[in-house]
């Protein structure tokens, strides 16, 4: 049943619409670039030359940058349509790789900000960012491990009520201290 539930899951390859959109757009203008540059640095090449065509029984005799030319910008802007797409969704694949954990780890400061350590932090094994799913999950679990020891001295405090010693006080404070603020 898990299985059919994960076919028919919608995917949102949208997380961080603003960054995917903009990681995306940085990336089909490198495409567009190129196809300018390819463009400009054959029409250039080219102006050097002479071609020699026969069109209508007539013989006409242009740089062949100007002959090529109609050709030439129909070859790049085809070129530049499937490029392009190939690059949006290229892109778009990798970005959600990126977006994804981000929108986690921001989920996961956001729990932890409200006082939620329960949880440990976890990404897909195709996510980028794992090293630093680790350093956060080791924070969660330490200041989870700080928090339970404290609780544990306050629980032995409330116990022992009016019998509290020195000792217990600075073993409290020295816990308390492990957090800097």
């Amino acid at each position: 049943m898990d299985n059919l539930q994960g076919i028919n899951k919608r995917r949102n390859y949208f997380i961080d619409r603003e960054f995917q959109t903009k990681f995306i757009l940085k990336f089909c203008l490198l495409v567009v670039l190129a196809g300018v540059i390819t463009t400009g640095i054959l029409y250039f090449v080219g102006k050097r030359s002479t071609t020699v065509s026969i069109l209508d029984s007539r013989v006409i005799v242009r740089s062949t940058a100007d002959f090529l030319m109609p050709i030439l910008i129909q070859t790049v802007l085809a070129v530049l349509v499937i490029m392009g797409l190939a690059t949006i969704i290229i892109t778009l694949l990798f970005s959600h790789k990126i977006a994804g954990p981000l929108y986690r780890f921001k989920k996961a400061i956001e729990g932890v900000k409200l006082g939620n350590l329960s949880a440990n932090f976890h990404l897909r094994n195709y996510d980028q960012l794992k090293g630093l799913s680790s350093e956060v999950n080791a924070m969660i679990d330490k200041t989870r491990e700080q928090i339970n020891l404290i609780k544990a001295d306050v629980a032995n405090l409330k116990v022992k009520k009016g019998n509290i010693s020195e000792q217990d006080i600075e073993e409290l404070d020295k816990k308390l201290n492990y957090f800097k603020t």
